[in-house]
């Protein structure tokens, strides 16, 4: 009994503790409230309208510190804006190609394709003087002779000691002291370069920064020989200006340690590895380390604007039944109509004839019977051979299709004529005429011997590298003409998909 009183206290001494508590608590929140009413008004009091001073206190203390870091911050800011406001066009672009004065009387007329001399700037590096024709003078860049070399040591036996001198154009350009230079680009004088694309895959990248932008072989053994992580100086590659000035002052200090490489795009990419900057690809780059026809690398050109074109020498015309100079001279036609969508693939289908169409704008069209998937459209035919003259599917750095065996099944090529635009309705039309005829197929279904043209509309679109990369769509169209295929190619509409 004792114990159990203990452990329990009366009802009277319970509910006086409980008053006494609610007292305590009740104190407790009017303190608060009257502080937090207190803090209130002497806020309200000290307290200023948004279009006078601020309090004198904070005027006079921060005055000096607030006026000089708003001025750096507003010279910080204002710098990009200004920066940003011209676009990286031709004039901040400086070429340097690499030349052989033995070559030069051949090589000279693939360079008068592309340049353009009241817009471009840039040099020919030559190993000697050459005689230039006169007529050759406004059509041309300037011409100089490389620095001797000979100091330097080579001990590659495959290959030759010119590479060296090639290796420093980059940095005699340089030193050539030419004003409002943003990139230097380095290319052969076999090398054409689609100079629109060129400038509009520059303008992504911060020209202040350290960029060193190129592409791969097509060939995996080359690229495993020298490097992936290599740009490949035929098909070009471009240097940003400050990583230009690094590279020049430790150019000839790395040459030195590096006397076993084979040719300049290796030195290069091995003072590149000493500066820690790593390559940035750009597909429309092409080495084109292949021989061959090249039209199943062309046809099915990657989502991707076509910068350069190189070992044109190699190669057959992309042409048929013409000469190389002549052949590209057909090519510069579509070039300046539309650089942006130069050899971008379409691919849809003729639902009423089943046959799959791809057209390659610019350059040529091809009509399957039968349906072929995307996936399988967009792999190059091997219509080409390997660098090392293997015609399998593990010579290549990407995904091939072989050429299909089956008559029936070999495509009906049109190759590009001719390209007009109307600025009416600011259209372009090209035409498409097949130059070689198919073997006869005994398939039961229609068949396109009877097509002999292909024309394919087209709306130039010149911001087509500024969105998402992306197929443009290409749609068959009725039409009266006989004997002509008439293809709508333009930007894939809502839910448009290339499926049968």
């Amino acid at each position: 009994m004792s114990t159990m009183k203990n452990h329990h206290k009366d009802p009277e001494h319970l509910f006086y503790s409980s008053w006494t508590f609610s007292k305590l608590m009740a104190f407790f929140f009017l303190l608060i409230s009257i502080s937090y009413l207190f803090y209130s008004l002497r806020f309200v009091s000290h307290s200023y309208d948004c279009d006078q001073n601020p309090h004198i206190s904070i005027s006079h203390v921060s005055e000096t510190t607030t006026t000089s870091t708003t001025s750096s911050l507003e010279e910080e800011r204002e710098t990009p804006k200004e920066q940003a406001f011209e676009e990286t066009n031709i004039s901040h672009i400086v070429f340097g190609i690499g030349a052989s004065a033995k070559l030069w009387k051949q090589r000279k007329e693939y360079i008068k394709l592309w340049w353009k001399p009241n817009e471009m700037r840039g040099i020919v590096w030559l190993e000697q003087k050459v005689k230039n024709e006169v007529s050759d003078e406004n059509l041309l860049p300037s011409l100089k002779i490389s620095e001797d070399t000979s100091k330097f040591k080579y001990k590659n036996s495959k290959g030759h000691r010119s590479a060296i001198r090639i290796s420093r154009i980059v940095s005699e350009t340089l030193r050539l002291g030419m004003e409002g230079v943003r990139w230097f680009v380095m290319g052969d004088d076999d090398t054409v370069f689609v100079t629109e694309n060129l400038v509009k895959v520059l303008q992504k990248y911060d020209h202040n920064q350290y960029y060193y932008i190129g592409s791969s072989s097509e060939s995996h053994l080359q690229n495993i020989y020298f490097s992936y992580n290599m740009a490949y100086g035929g098909g070009g590659f471009a240097i940003s200006y400050p990583l230009a000035v690094a590279l020049e002052k430790i150019q000839d200090r790395c040459i030195q340690r590096y006397p076993g490489l084979y040719g300049s795009d290796d030195r290069i990419q091995a003072c590149m590895a000493e500066l820690g900057v790593p390559l940035t690809k750009e597909r429309g780059f092409h080495q084109f380390d292949v021989y061959g026809n090249l039209f199943g690398l062309l046809a099915a050109h990657p989502v991707a604007p076509l910068v350069s074109l190189h070992h044109l020498d190699v190669v057959e015309p992309i042409f048929p039944n013409v000469s190389r100079v002549q052949a590209l001279k057909r090519l510069k036609v579509p070039m300046k109509l539309d650089p942006a969508g130069l050899m971008q693939q379409s691919i849809c289908y003729d639902k009423t004839r089943t046959w799959t169409i791809s057209v390659s704008w610019g350059y040529a069209v091809q009509i399957f019977r039968g349906i072929f998937s995307a996936r399988e459209m967009e792999m190059p035919a091997r219509t080409f051979l390997n660098w090392y003259k293997r015609a399998d599917y593990t010579a290549y750095s990407f995904n091939t299709r072989p050429v299909s065996r089956n008559v029936c099944q070999k495509p009906f090529v049109y190759h590009l004529s001719n390209a007009i635009h109307n600025a009416d309705t600011n259209e372009t039309m090209s035409r498409y005429v097949r130059t070689q005829s198919n073997p006869a197929c005994k398939w039961k279904m229609a068949d396109p011997t009877q097509i002999t043209i292909v024309e394919v509309h087209k709306k130039p679109d010149l911001h087509l590298w500024d969105k998402s990369p992306r197929r443009n769509c290409c749609r068959v169209q009725r039409t009266k003409k006989k004997g002509t295929m008439v293809i709508d190619v333009g930007e894939c509409r809502e839910d448009e998909v290339v499926e049968l």
